[in-house]
């Protein structure tokens, strides 16, 4: 508040509740060192006895806009801390993604390697019975061809001795039968 002898541009720099009139601010000729304010738009007051009452209005707005500064302040900081905690969040997501799609990666690898070690192994399976089965099969082509090579064996001895004997063979010609 001013000190009622006075006059509003002699206050002591220092009053922490001394409050410039627009007037005061475009003097260039004093040199205040308060921070450019707002205040420069209130209008200047009429006479001494609205003053204080001007001063109080000025005040109420001044502490009115800085409930409202901080207010804002306080919601850009809440709004900026949920913005980090969901960034936070979309990583954590992200990396537990990575890890799971990993796992599953790595488990499918396994997987598919052990499918290609048991097809492997059923493949070699496979051609060993082809093999035995050609063996099998050529073993008995053998067989087959030995006793055609014994029923020729037992023919030809059979003509020679019909040869030998004079005799036709009896159960080619059975018609033609003695």
């Amino acid at each position: 508040m001013a000190e009622m002898g006075k006059p509003r541009n002699q206050q002591p720099q220092e009053d922490p509740s001394y409050v410039p009139t627009p007037k005061e601010w475009d003097n260039t000729e004093t040199t205040h060192h308060h921070a450019i304010s707002p205040l420069h738009l209130i209008p200047a007051a009429r006479t001494d006895t609205k003053d204080s009452v001007d001063r109080d209005a000025v005040l109420a707005r001044v502490e009115s806009e800085k409930r409202l500064a901080l207010i804002k302040a306080w919601e850009e900081s809440e709004k900026t801390k949920a913005e980090n905690r969901a960034y936070k969040g979309h990583s954590e997501v992200g990396l537990w993604e990575d890890r799971k799609k990993t796992s599953v990666e790595a488990n499918l690898k396994r997987i598919e390697e052990k499918l290609e070690i048991k097809r492997a192994e059923c493949v070699e399976k496979m051609q060993n019975k082809i093999a035995e089965i050609h063996r099998s099969a050529e073993e008995k082509r053998a067989i087959i061809e030995a006793q055609k090579g014994e029923e020729f064996l037992k023919i030809e001895e059979k003509a020679a001795k019909l040869r030998t004997r004079g005799y036709s063979p009896r159960k080619f010609l059975p018609c033609f039968g003695s």
